[in-house]
């Protein structure tokens, strides 16, 4: 229904209204009313010169000039007009008025029109209500959402720490603004561009920066919008889309997570769904069918390339992949620039310092440390965000938010201490180790205690010994128990710590070929492919059981080797490790440069206030920001002392070959 026909039922229905509201309340009230009794009574007297009758109501005017009204009964009185004229009274009669014919069409159709305007109402709720709400008539239109050229304010200039991206974007930009730019030559721009990278790292915020740059309408959808209970519904909505584009064109769509509708067709587990594969192939058709989408430019952004339909990645579709990775140092200094705009600061926050003691954070965990920042100063009611505050936020993301409320006794805090300690000095004494940042037997998350390792610079890689170093670094909470509490005295803190080690090595052996006796052989296949039908479907390769024995054989050797390792460096610094739990329980937090003093056999420092030098950022060890480096993929982990039956470590924002980690 257009605007004309709803306006037009509109008025009719108040015009109604305020007929039947003037119809029934405009009643004049005229002056000397009386009843009937005394009109009948003073016409017999001769006190009645002329009267006027309308209907029921009788109105006349006496001898000495005065006027008046009088209702008549419903009974007939036969005998009134004989004594009106034996009276000498002047009788007037009155037409009764008739109603017009367009007032009477009116009242005639006005039950009509409320029946017709009710049954509209109610079909245009089931088709949708017009303003995006869904209705049982609306499966097949488009659920995206259209943000016009004034909506969008994104530009480049709020995207940071993916100039590479930025730049493959940029000619999307040109082509939008200049088509004729490209034609000329012969040249025509990606029909879709994929976007491709952890969650976090600003894909879509990059999408809407194009559609800013280029002042066009920008469509966004996510891939869960396409799929519904009703075989059909998804294409439906597919080709709704690209038609309303279309009307918009030149424009921007934008699909979120695609790959809940561009998951390869019919392969191994979860593959067969009849309605994501009709969706999937018209949106392969919308792109590159028949028809030319002139002016329409696809962009799709997804974490799971590698279970996308390859139809859906060829040229003529996706031409184009752009991957938007972690941001290295001077990306997140970039980054935290942007969004330390939005908040008062003090004089003593450098963002180089925090880009520094941030690896592994993405853009979005880097506005999520300034909002943390933020929230701290509000509570302890400042105007300013400082150092103090963004240091705090920090920990809170990396370690998890402090419990103290959380009641330990003496025996179980010295238990965590000594766990802690053994982790650190193993970390501080093993070669090509992580440095140690900070260790803390305050609660945090769901850990009793934390010993948080940084790495000094950004990496893309590990080597042999470096993951040596950490299973050895993994084992050394349970080392300190056993050899403070003895064999029966080891808790269960150290399950987490054993899982980790225990993935590491067998890593190193069955994937990354850092073992001797199995070779440079994979003898595990790639997990993400086990359900596309790849050579991962039916469970991972078959091995045979010789084969099988070897693997745990070498696995094992590893770890004890590891083990004996630990265990002879913390025999070696029993009086460092003694030192460390009691600094722990004096302080319950101590940082690196701490922890320099007890390896050193000094007492360990006060901690230090804020406002001194080289308090903030920098290596965790030296407090030195020149220290570290700024060219690689970041990498930090972290070793904690679990509650009992918890396998969730600290925040990990990698793992050992930098991609991203999981608890």
């Amino acid at each position: 229904m257009n605007d004309m026909a709803k306006n037009l039922i509109l008025w009719l229905v108040i015009a109604a209204v305020l007929l039947t509201v003037f119809n029934n309340f405009s009643v004049e009230n005229a002056p000397n009313q009386m009843n009937y009794s005394q009109f009948v009574q003073q016409v017999q007297n001769e006190q009645v010169r002329s009267v006027t009758i309308d209907g029921y109501t009788i109105s006349g005017e006496r001898n000495d000039g005065s006027s008046f009204q009088t209702i008549r009964p419903s009974a007939e009185d036969p005998k009134l007009m004989d004594d009106l004229l034996s009276n000498n009274v002047t009788v007037v009669g009155k037409k009764p008025e008739q109603q017009s014919l367009w007032t009477r069409l009116l009242i005639a159709s006005f039950p009509i029109l409320l029946i017709l305007a009710i049954f509209m109402f109610f079909m245009r709720q089931m088709q949708g209500g017009g303003a995006g709400k869904g209705g049982p008539m609306s499966f097949g239109k488009s659920k995206a959402k259209l943000l016009s050229q004034d909506q969008i304010k994104t530009t480049f200039a709020d995207v940071a720490g993916c100039d590479e991206a930025k730049e493959e974007v940029e000619e999307l930009v040109d082509f939008l603004r200049d088509p004729t730019k490209f034609q000329r030559l012969g040249g025509t721009i990606p029909r879709g561009v994929l976007m491709v990278g952890p969650p976090g790292t600003g894909k879509t915020l990059l999408a809407k920066s194009i559609a800013g740059e280029a002042k066009v309408p920008f469509f966004s959808i996510s891939g869960s919008d396409f799929v519904e209970m009703f075989v059909g519904v998804g294409a439906s909505r597919v080709r709704d889309m690209f038609e309303q584009a279309k009307k918009q064109a030149p424009c921007i769509i934008f699909i979120d997570e695609i790959d809940a509708v561009g998951r390869s067709r019919g392969a191994g587990m979860g593959g067969g769904n009849d309605e994501r594969e009709q969706t999937l192939n018209q949106l392969l058709v919308e792109m590159d069918g028949f028809e030319a989408n002139e002016g329409i430019i696809v962009i799709a952004a997804t974490n799971r390339p590698d279970v996308l339909d390859p139809a859906l990645l060829r040229p003529g579709r996706f031409d184009r992949q752009v991957v938007v990775p972690l941001p290295d140092i001077r990306g997140r200094e970039h980054i935290l620039n942007v969004h330390l705009r939005k908040v008062p600061l003090a004089d003593d926050v450098k963002p180089t310092f925090i880009a520094r003691g941030t690896p592994g954070f993405s853009g979005a965990d880097l506005a999520n440390l300034v909002n943390e920042a933020a929230l701290f100063s509000a509570r302890r009611n400042k105007r300013l965000v400082g150092m103090e505050e963004l240091e705090l936020a920090k920990d809170k993301i990396m370690m998890g938010a402090e419990r103290r409320s959380m009641v330990m006794t003496e025996k179980e805090k010295l238990n965590t201490a000594y766990h802690e300690a053994g982790h650190a000095i193993i970390g501080l004494v093993m070669p090509e180790h992580d440095p140690v940042y900070k260790v803390t037997i305050i609660p945090r998350g769901r850990a009793l205690g934390v010993t948080m390792f940084l790495p000094e610079q950004d990496r893309y890689s590990l080597s042999r010994q470096q993951i040596i170093s950490q299973i050895c670094s993994l084992f050394g909470g349970r080392i300190a128990e056993e050899m403070t509490l003895g064999p029966n005295g080891v808790t269960t803190g150290a399950s987490n710590d054993i899982k980790r080690a225990t993935e590491l090595a067998h890593n190193m052996v069955a994937k990354w070929g850092l073992s001797e006796e199995m070779g440079p052989i994979m003898y595990d296949e790639d997990e993400s492919h086990q359900f596309l039908g790849g050579p991962g479907q039916g469970g991972g390769k078959l091995k045979s059981g010789d084969t099988t024995t070897r693997l745990d054989r070498e696995v094992r050797k590893i770890i004890d080797g590891c083990y004996a390792q630990a265990q002879q460096i913390l025999e070696d610094n029993r009086d460092k490790l003694d030192a460390m739990a009691d600094a722990l329980m004096q302080y319950e937090t101590i940082d690196a440069d701490q922890l320099k003093d007890i390896m050193e056999g000094r007492d360990p420092r006060p901690p230090k206030d804020w406002d001194e030098p080289g308090s903030g950022g920098g290596s965790p060890v030296t407090g030195d920001p020149a220290a570290t480096a700024d060219n690689d993929q970041p990498s930090a982990d972290s070793e904690e002392g679990d509650e009992e039956d918890d396998d969730s470590p600290g925040r990990r924002p990698s793992d050992p070959l930098g991609g991203p980690a999981g608890s």
